[in-house]
């Protein structure tokens, strides 16, 4: 297997960046910054992670770097909250942006109210663990969420947004709670049923051998996310408790239904919830449209903190994905020009809801 991208040349005019926690998602954050060019800086608990980190070229020089323009936290969930708020004040001097990686928000979302700080979480990750699984290219292509709030500063989040999509991530903005409720459905719960597979079948002793030998390629994709490293588990269980609870519970209600159609021998029944699964499953949404299926919803937005995240957070309670945003500021000095590039079908939704709360969105071609 190739290892790394090797990094950029960095000049004395780099944008700078420090990245606190070196495993799986904050090395590969690193790698694919240092491919762009940014000069590095990392920090870790673990001295020997760290190294590892600044031999492979994921960070170039250690410890906290109080000029960088955006550091990110990568470390654990239950560590985030301190170690954003050690980040905001190293880098207060200069006005830095702090973002997080973690897949709770819930513990985060007291500091949001801090303009610097804008949640975020890549849906990327790999069965293998620490610096040595680390991809330059991890984030192309995957969904990278942020979670703005009413005061979430718009500036901030539009640079936060551009350097994420300069990784290749295509970013969306939800909200902190509804965030946690999601992710606990489509990646927790999952999780946690993949393990449970796996306890299933290893747990039959005399035959375990023969049983994994008839594990089919179903069984396999089905369960291989249990080969993520269990040591988060913990503390990802703990922050998002009651969403994880919700969902199991909602699972194991599922799961009775179908036991009872499969012990009556209900045929009908079951053929009908399977054909209703896989037409569910083919239309999970696909990555955005290409660029001649995309339009610029514009509309004039006011000169006021959380201007932008409103807007934002409506999209996503319509579930408009927005391909990109850019804010063209007046002049005067008195407000701008609100531009959201999204896909063509789902934009008649996102303008409606926009005119009902007062507003006069536009809608024209991608520019």
């Amino acid at each position: 297997m190739a290892g790394p991208a090797p990094a950029a040349p960095v000049g004395p005019d780099a944008r700078r960046a420090t990245v606190v926690g070196t495993g799986l998602i904050g090395a590969s954050i690193g790698l694919a910054l240092s491919r762009a060019g940014w000069q590095v800086s990392g920090v870790d608990a673990d001295p020997a992670r760290l190294a590892e980190a600044l031999a492979m070229g994921a960070v170039h020089a250690t410890g906290w770097d109080p000029l960088a323009e955006i550091t990110f936290v990568a470390t654990p969930v239950a560590a985030t909250p301190a170690e954003v708020e050690r980040a905001l004040a190293v880098t207060e001097g200069v006005g830095g942006l702090v973002t997080d990686v973690a897949s709770v928000k819930g513990p985060l979302a007291g500091l949001m109210a801090n303009p610097r700080y804008v949640g975020g979480h890549p849906m990327a990750g790999s069965e293998r663990e620490g610096p040595a699984g680390a991809s330059a290219s991890m984030f192309v292509g995957a969904t990278w969420v942020l979670t703005p709030v009413p005061g979430t500063d718009d500036d901030a989040f539009v640079r936060v947004r551009a350097v994420l999509a300069s990784l290749g991530a295509e970013v969306v903005a939800v909200p902190p709670g509804r965030h946690d409720e999601m992710v606990a459905v489509v990646s927790h719960v999952p999780h946690l049923t993949a393990a449970t597979l796996m306890s299933l079948a290893g747990g039959q002793a005399e035959e375990h051998q023969a049983l994994l030998r008839l594990a089919g390629g179903g069984f396999r994709d089905m369960t291989r996310v249990a080969s993520g490293h269990p040591a988060i588990w913990g503390d990802i269980c703990a922050e998002n408790r009651d969403a994880i609870v919700a969902g199991l519970d909602a699972l194991i209600g599922e799961l009775g239904v179908v036991r009872e159609v499969v012990a009556g021998g209900d045929a009908a029944g079951l053929v009908g919830r399977l054909e209703a699964a896989r037409a569910a499953r083919r239309n999970l949404p696909d990555r955005l449209a290409a660029a001649e299926d995309l339009v610029e919803v514009r509309l004039g937005i006011a000169d006021e903190a959380g201007a932008l995240a409103q807007v934002l957070l409506l999209a996503a309670e319509v579930d408009v994905s927005v391909a990109d945003v850019e804010i063209v500021h007046s002049a005067e000095g008195t407000g701008g020009t609100l531009v959201l590039v999204v896909e063509a079908e789902p934009a008649e939704r996102l303008v409606a809801s926009l005119a009902a709360r007062g507003l006069t969105p536009s809608v024209v071609p991608l520019q």
